[in-house]
């Protein structure tokens, strides 16, 4: 029997289908308690927020070497890790080597976007070796899975694969459920410069074009609702219009599926299945405060999950760093979840050294926000980094970076020279923290 199924079915000790569930009833689970002792919160605490849809904790029971995370902007603001192989990369083992890499790095969660190949045998061994929330989207599987062209699958085909993700032990999934046929006809008036530039939500728009049908993410929202419930899955409602660049920034098309997804975020409550909404996307630096309220206010508080956002659309090669940029300002302003952004954004797939850059800047924003919100004990390895400035300590330094590794490279590499290899060849004796601690303890302050 798999992780706490004795106790998440009717007929266990205590009935409860999802986390929501069980904090509703006043079941502290396992995940509830491991996630309030990681975040410092109270049991109790932790399980409002939880029952109230503030806070989720992804975690399916068919993953059970998970270490559950809780994701909500009371707590500490998560990153996701987007990897997968693709037509032109698909090299399952080298995703695997990003995927060890990303956890070693403190990614909160990996996300599975492949679209090519087999990738049941691939998610599958996610599942079974990594520690962290997986996430995957659906809808990409379902034309490789049964290898027919978009057009031909069925509203029950798509449903399936959801169902499939969810028995292989997807702790979320992206669903594209907000977008409808009126989407259509607004994206085909012109009024975007980017249209549409979500991949799942251009496969669902191309899927409804040319079918003439309903989005069935959307047409049977109870169904997988059900299905989500019974695996204890959480639904990231996926932003299929979210802005693909500056101008289409907070425009009707952005702000209506908005509208839908705080409907669809109330009827997954309903079922007692936990939800995240995602979020822009290209957003200009003053508009991203705004956009987090806006979230808050029609998602009913639900976590916010984020790409970015990027602040500007002229970067490729720095995206991590547009990225990063959007990214402190949105956690700050109420963003829970950041999806990092690698420097090979708009280029290409990311490789090893990408993935770490986006992993770095996204750690940095996320540090960032933590610390502007208030979060207790966010700026503790703050104060002790500058404590063993102070002292000029390096390795107490290196054991606070959030790289450490590249901390250490960069001062090995140029080392100073002589009596002052205490200090670093920028300011060698010129030091001003060295020159402040001689000074204040009687000593001669030597330059020359």
């Amino acid at each position: 029997m798999d992780r706490d199924e004795a106790s998440c079915v009717p007929g266990g000790s205590a009935t409860w289908t999802t986390q929501m569930d069980a904090a509703r009833k006043g079941v502290a689970t396992p995940q509830i308690r491991d996630v309030a002792q990681s975040e410092g919160v109270a049991t109790e605490t932790l399980m409002r927020l939880v029952a109230e849809g503030r806070v989720c904790i992804p975690a399916n029971r068919r993953h059970t070497c998970l270490r559950p995370a809780g994701i909500g902007s009371a707590l500490r603001t998560k990153i996701n890790v987007n990897l997968g192989v693709s037509r032109d990369c698909r090299d399952y083992d080298a995703e695997m080597l990003k995927v060890r890499s990303a956890v070693e790095l403190g990614a909160d969660a990996i996300m599975d976007l492949s679209s090519h190949g087999d990738t049941q045998p691939f998610r599958r061994k996610l599942v079974e070796e990594c520690p962290v929330m997986i996430g995957t989207v659906p809808v990409y599987d379902a034309v490789i899975h049964y290898r027919r062209d978009l057009g031909t699958l069925t509203a029950d085909d798509f449903v399936d694969v959801v169902r499939l993700h969810a028995e292989d032990g997807a702790d979320f999934v992206t669903l594209h459920c907000g977008i409808t046929r009126k989407t259509v006809d607004q994206i085909k008036s012109g009024a975007r410069k980017m249209n549409i530039v979500s991949r799942g939500g251009s496969l669902v728009f191309a899927w409804m074009a040319m079918t003439g049908e309903e989005n069935p993410f959307f047409e049977r929202y109870d169904e997988i609702l059900d299905i989500c419930a019974r695996h204890d899955v959480t639904v990231s409602l996926g932003d299929a219009c979210r802005p693909g660049c500056l101008a289409d920034a907070t425009d009707g098309v952005q702000i209506e599926e908005l509208v839908r997804l705080g409907e669809l975020v109330e009827r997954a409550w309903k079922k007692n299945v936990q939800v995240m909404v995602e979020g822009p996307g290209h957003v200009p630096l003053d508009q991203i405060a705004a956009n987090m309220k806006v979230q808050q206010t029609i998602c009913h508080g639900a976590p916010f999950y984020v790409l970015g956002p990027l602040v500007t659309d002229v970067a490729p090669g720095y995206d991590h760093i547009t990225s990063a940029i959007g990214g402190a300002v949105a956690a700050m302003s109420g963003a829970a979840f950041l999806c990092y952004v690698t420097p090979a954004e708009h280029l290409a797939l990311p490789n090893v050294d990408d993935v770490r850059q986006g992993i770095i800047a996204s750690k940095i924003a996320a540090h960032a926000a933590d610390i502007a919100k208030g979060l207790p004990g966010a700026r503790d390895a703050d104060d002790r980094m500058a404590e063993a400035r102070r002292r000029l300590d390096w390795e107490a330094q290196f054991a606070e970076a959030l790289d450490p590794e590249t901390a250490r490279a960069i001062r090995s590499s140029r080392l100073p020279e002589g009596d002052h290899s205490d200090t670093c060849s920028m300011c060698g004796k010129f030091c001003a923290v060295r020159s402040m601690n001689k000074a204040l303890s009687g000593e001669t302050v030597d330059i020359l």
